[in-house]
């Protein structure tokens, strides 16, 4: 393909590049807090740039053991972060905690709670349903959990177990659907552990409002009509 004006075709592939970079370090900096705070309920990451600095907020259900005593871990964590992604910029780098309110709503805790469970040695029906109960009882639409490998025989298979309301397909599975996947490694091999959560709501990125299904109606109480009497 010719291009007459040759800024244009390298400011196209700066975009593009740039897009891959921030998706590439985005996928690294869950993957390395996920390993380091799987024990302190790690429920996702988001990462906030500015021209002075880039704010890291850390999502996790115990935000106390992540700050630290007096807030040395937090300190040694933005370290860490500074020296692996951020070792030739001169922007400094901010790491701050954010506590996850409901944490039956989140799914990465859901998984990461099941994975201690089956860690631990109990029976891979009964800690899905106890994991099932907690996400139902806390205000969610419907859940799904699967756990896949060897089970119980030398074969492998998959065990799903699902209650309530829960879509798959469409866009608006991206928004109300919270998704994670986790692994546990047991003497008998991996087993592979996926949760799926429902929301009851989720925020509209435009206008930062909740949202509902598009397919939801709801019907008004008719209105009574009042005679005059004669």
């Amino acid at each position: 393909m010719y291009w007459k004006n040759k800024n244009v075709y390298i400011s196209l592939i700066s975009k593009k590049r740039k897009f891959i970079n921030d998706g590439v370090f985005q996928a690294e900096l869950n993957e390395f807090l996920a390993r380091i705070l799987a024990e302190d309920g790690y429920s996702g990451v988001e990462v906030r740039v500015t021209p002075i600095r880039t704010e890291v907020i850390i999502r996790a259900t115990r935000t106390r053991e992540v700050l630290g005593d007096k807030g040395r871990r937090i300190r040694e964590l933005t370290s860490l972060v500074q020296k692996r992604f951020f070792n030739k910029s001169t922007n400094s780098v901010e790491l701050f905690a954010e506590r996850v309110e409901n944490r039956g709503l989140c799914a990465m805790a859901q998984a990461e709670s099941l994975r201690y469970k089956l860690l631990k040695g109990l029976a891979v029906r009964r800690a899905c349903y106890g994991v099932l109960r907690h996400i139902m009882e806390s205000g969610a639409k419907g859940c799904e959990v699967i756990v896949s490998g060897k089970l119980r025989a030398q074969r492998a298979k998959s065990m799903k177990f699902r209650d309530g309301y829960l879509i798959s397909t469409g866009e608006p599975s991206k928004r109300f659907v919270n998704t994670a996947t986790r692994s546990a490694q047991l003497k008998q091999g991996v087993l592979g552990i996926k949760v799926k959560i429902m929301l009851p709501t989720a925020i509209d990125t435009k206008t930062g409002l909740p949202s509902i299904l598009p397919d939801n109606i709801s019907v008004l109480e008719p209105k009574t009509d009042t005679v005059d009497a004669l």
